[in-house]
């Protein structure tokens, strides 16, 4: 097999995913237990300030959403993880 990148950039793009999978994944946790600590980040429309009700569900319907895509980008990372630690793999060998 062939080595597309070299040591270098194969060892970095192995810790950036390293450090990508350990933080999307505990913001994902964050997200998805509803922490306060991110109500800023969340994304409320605004035909959802009319009424309590809406509002609570639109904010909910953020947390979840946003736990999701975190989980997503989270294992997009985890693929990265696997290729990069592959070339290294490849690149020891040689």
């Amino acid at each position: 097999m062939k080595t597309f990148c070299g040591p270098k950039c194969s060892l970095c793009c192995t810790l950036t995913s390293v450090w990508g999978i350990i933080q999307l994944t505990l913001m994902g946790i964050f997200f998805w237990i509803r922490s306060p600590a991110f109500l800023e980040d969340l994304v409320i429309p605004e035909h959802a300030h009319d009424s309590a009700e809406g509002y609570l569900r639109a904010m909910d319907d953020s947390f979840h959403t946003i736990a999701i895509n975190c989980a997503v980008a989270a294992a997009l990372y985890a693929v990265t993880l696997g290729v990069s630690g592959w070339q290294m793999w490849l690149n020891s060998r040689n």
